[in-house]
């Protein structure tokens, strides 16, 4: 789960971070009040779940009020899309008015979870301001990590390996302590699965957060009601919203084939099928092994909510969940939603029999397929015959 940056810089505030003085706004009116209050010259920041705001036109340095004006009339209640945010771009429903900082020098710092040596990793860099990920391969060397491992927490070592590594100046060390503190305490107190300050501005001897992300781990979001007060869900594909709504697991693709499948890795191994045979997923969709009707019912509705479906494969091996159960769900939400795009289903496992004689006799216009790489040829094959 993803936050708007407003929201990480006040976090960043409650652990005495510094960030620059900023107010958000949601109308031109008062983006225009707010930036009076701070004064010009002063930056407005398109506020969406997405990195490369700067390049895509999202940030702006206005120097009067005509210039804020202009500025945010021209972005706030569009979309706006970057190099991350995908090709439909996201809303830009808030924007965040700051005042400017003088930059001495920018740094690169962010912890992540590093499940290769089941710690936390801290990464710094010299280069602030840049993309982490280009830096990583352009120049490997300027990107500095430090271990630190949970059970014993951040020690005093940990960040003077990090100061000495920077070269930074001896009288700024006290200040870079508190922050990296401040920043692994959010990090294991808040289950967070990626933080960053990109950059992180030296400013005299003060180091200010310029910019600040933070990702929560999904799976703990429910002992962290705190957080999930936080989300945005205009940021997040509204289908991925209902499906968690309804437990399902499901993850919006790019492709036309859409998937209904139980079983995490049967719902991956599907979509490799489907490649393989020249197709692409519109997405992963796990039912789940205890699925029942209505879980079924409603994964269906989000399938074929995605305009870009031109074919539905279900592929069902009943186990826990019962082939019959799932033809049943395949029925009942056929009565509710309008399915005009080819069903593709291969059921094998529990109750099979019963299952293909539910689908068999309900008066939809099933194609039945003997295993998965049959079914994933015959759903490519009908969209290529429409």
């Amino acid at each position: 789960m993803k936050i708007h940056e407003y929201q990480a810089k006040e976090i960043l505030k409650k652990h005495n971070i510094n960030t620059p003085k900023g107010f958000v706004s949601n109308s031109v009116e008062d983006s225009l009040t707010v930036a009076e209050k701070i004064g010009y010259p002063c930056v407005i920041k398109a506020q969406v779940h997405a990195g490369g705001r700067g390049k895509a036109g999202g940030i702006k340095l206005v120097k009067n009020s005509g210039e804020a004006e202009a500025f945010v009339k021209s972005i706030l209640n569009t979309r706006l899309v970057t190099i991350q945010s995908g090709p439909s771009g996201q809303p830009i429903d808030y924007v965040l008015v700051e005042e400017p900082c003088k930059i001495d020098k920018e740094l690169y710092l962010g912890m992540v979870v590093d499940r290769e040596y089941n710690k936390v990793c801290i990464i710094a860099s010299l280069e602030g301001g840049m993309e982490i990920e280009e830096i990583a391969v352009s120049a490997p060397e300027k990107i500095i990590k430090q271990w630190v491992d949970v059970s014993i927490g951040i020690r005093d070592y940990h960040i003077r390996n990090l100061y000495e590594r920077l070269s930074l100046p001896a009288n700024l060390y006290k200040e870079f302590a508190n922050c990296v503190k401040g920043l692994y305490t959010i990090f294991v107190n808040n289950d967070v699965s990626l933080i960053e300050i990109n950059p992180l501005a030296i400013s005299g001897e003060t180091f200010i957060a310029l910019d600040a992300k933070l990702v929560f781990d999904d799976n703990a979001l429910y002992r962290l009601p705190h957080i999930v007060t936080l989300m945005d869900k205009l940021q997040e594909n509204h289908r991925e919203v209902l499906a968690q709504e309804h437990n399902l697991n499901y993850i919006a693709l790019d492709g036309n084939i859409g998937c209904l499948v139980n079983g995490a890795g049967l719902a991956m191994s599907t979509m490799d099928i489907i490649k393989y045979a020249g197709g692409e997923p519109a997405n992963f969709l796990d039912v789940g092994g205890g699925a029942t009707k209505e879980n079924v019912k409603e994964a269906l509705k989000i399938i074929l909510d995605d305009k870009n479906v031109k074919a539905l494969l279900i592929n069902v091996l009943g186990g826990i969940a019962r082939c019959d159960v799932i033809a049943q769900g395949i029925v009942d939400a056929a009565q509710e939603v309008t399915i005009n795009v080819p069903i593709v289903v291969r059921l094998e496992g529990t109750k099979v029999n019963e299952g293909r004689a539910i689908l068999k006799e309900s008066s939809l216009d099933i194609i039945s397929a003997s295993d998965l790489l049959d079914a994933a040829k015959k759903a490519v094959q009908s969209i290529n015959n429409n």
